[in-house]
This record gives structure tokens, C-alpha cells and sequence, in this order.
């Protein structure tokens, strides 16, 4: 390990950034380094500009990844190097918000029951359940489970830790799971037998999903966050209110939560169409 690289890591677990932002930190100065074949720290804010035009037009990467590369390279001249970045200079494109792809309750149900293994099952069950983020349920501990109370505590981004309901249905499968495992600390352990003193990856909930859809023949595309996704807007679909979505899925701003009414079914079936109200008489029911 570079130096500089130990130096960067340094600085982002001073800072509390997660693990998986510092994989993606790291990738993405290694690959700016990469492509001017040299030390990173010998580059400047010409050939950022230089980098940022090649991820567009060569490599066809989309605005918001685009910024999370630019976000790696100004953490690392700022907080690494302590070198002045100049906004004007290197501009941040305009982020793309696409709409969060979501399932259907019988489309969840079957990726659940198409797990290849139990412990896969559970993980989609608690995935699904409580609406966590990937690297958070690989952090979920065995006394972040509190029975008595029916929550569950989730240590999130940051210092943003909050509490879950605990389902009753996730309760059992989560018996059952400690009856087979025994996990002592982390309540998914790593290893092949799930025996280690070390929690899972956060690819295992990502392998878990797509081997689960690939089984049960789902086309859409499938990985943990569909099921955060699918979590908010099927409790929107119920009649939760976006302020207790919100605080579940621990957002910071209540903007963040309120795109889920753009999928929520509940909410777009509750307008009715300028067309059908004009020919109220033409109008054909989609299940005949």
C-alpha cells in the first residue's frame, strides 16, 4: 500500500466515511492515476478537466457518477495534499434523478421465497423488512435486535443511527436463523459457514438478490436498494405518512423521501386522467 493511498484512507476513517465510500474513493483515484499514468499527486486541476471530458465522452459514464469520481479526486487534493480546489474550474455537471425502480409485493414475495439458501432468505426477509442499506444490515449486530420492545437498531451513515420496527414474521425467520448460525456478535457472519468473527460483505446482499431473481425469473434488475425502494413506497401504498418514511429510512431531508409518491401506486391512482374524464364512456377496464 502507496503512502498516499494509507494517507487518504487515513483521512476518510477520520472523517467517519463509510466502507463502501471508501472503496469508491480509492477506485477512483487509482483509476485517475491510471489513466495519466502517474502518481496522483503529481497531477493537477488541468488534467481533472482533462479526466472529467473523458469519462463523458469515452467512457459514456452517467452526471451523477461523474460527480461521485469528482468527489473522490477534491477530497484527496483538499483533505490529502491540502491543495486548493477551485470550483469554477472543475464544475460539477447537474445531477440525473431518476425515479426509484420498485416491485410489487408479489414480485418481493418471490424473490424471497426464490432464495437458494436460508441464510440468503433472511437476508432478502430483513433487507425488505426493515429498509436498510446493504452496508448497514452487514453491520447489524445480534443486540441491535431488541424482542421486547419489537425495534430494531440501525447504526447508519455517519453518526446517523435510528430505530425500525422488528416484524413479527422477521422475528421468526431471525430465531430460526440464530437456532442454525449461532452468531454471537455480528448477526451475518462472514465465512463460507457463516462462522467468522467478522460480519459479511456487503456483496453478500448484493449476490443474494440477483441470484434469488435470476431463480424465479424476474427481469427487472434486482439488488439491495430495489427492496429499500420497495419498502418506502409499498408502506406509502398502505397510508404511512412520508414524515415517519422519512425517519425510517433515515434521509436527512424529507425531500429525499418524497419522490417515493412518484411510484407510489396508492397516489397516482388517486388522479384520474383529463382523458377518461372527457369520455367517461370509452374507458376500458384493464383486467377484462
Amino acid at each position: 500500500m502507496t503512502h498516499l493511498r494509507t494517507m487518504t484512507i487515513e483521512e476518510l476513517v477520520r472523517r467517519n466515511y463509510s466502507e463502501s465510500t471508501r472503496e469508491c474513493y480509492i477506485r477512483a483515484i487509482k483509476d485517475f492515476a491510471l489513466f495519466f499514468s502517474c502518481p496522483p499527486d503529481r497531477l493537477g486541476l488541468e488534467h481533472i478537466r482533462i479526466y472529467q471530458a473523458h469519462l463523458f465522452s469515452d467512457r459514456k459514464l452517467s452526471p451523477n457518477t461523474v460527480n461521485q469520481r469528482l468527489a473522490a479526486l477534491r477530497f484527496f487534493f483538499v483533505k490529502t495534499l491540502h491543495r486548493p480546489w477551485n470550483t469554477a474550474e472543475t464544475p460539477y455537471p447537474k445531477r440525473v434523478i431518476n425515479l426509484p425502480k420498485v416491485m410489487s409485493p408479489e414480485e418481493v414475495g418471490l424473490l424471497i421465497e426464490s432464495a437458494d439458501l436460508p441464510f440468503h432468505r433472511v437476508i432478502l426477509m430483513t433487507l425488505y423488512a426493515t429498509g436498510v442499506r446493504r452496508a448497514e444490515l452487514a453491520n447489524m449486530r445480534v443486540r441491535d435486535i431488541d424482542s421486547k420492545r419489537m425495534v430494531i437498531r440501525i447504526r447508519g451513515k455517519g453518526l446517523k443511527d435510528r430505530e425500525v420496527m422488528l416484524s413479527k414474521v422477521l422475528y421468526g425467520a431471525l430465531r430460526e436463523h440464530w437456532k442454525l448460525y449461532q452468531p454471537k456478535e455480528w448477526l451475518f457472519p462472514g465465512g463460507i459457514h457463516h462462522r467468522y468473527s467478522t460480519p459479511i460483505t456487503t456483496k453478500v446482499p448484493w449476490q443474494a438478490c440477483q441470484r434469488a431473481a435470476k431463480r424465479c425469473g424476474l427481469e427487472k434488475k434486482v439488488h439491495p436498494h430495489v427492496l429499500r425502494h420497495c419498502f418506502a413506497t409499498h408502506l406509502l401504498d398502505d397510508g404511512t405518512d412520508l414524515r415517519t418514511i422519512q425517519l425510517l429510512l433515515g434521509h436527512s431531508s424529507l425531500e429525499q423521501t418524497a419522490r417515493y409518491l412518484h411510484v407510489s401506486k396508492r397516489h397516482l391512482s388517486a388522479a384520474v386522467s383529463p382523458l377518461d374524464a372527457l369520455f367517461p364512456n370509452k374507458t376500458t377496464n384493464p383486467n377484462e
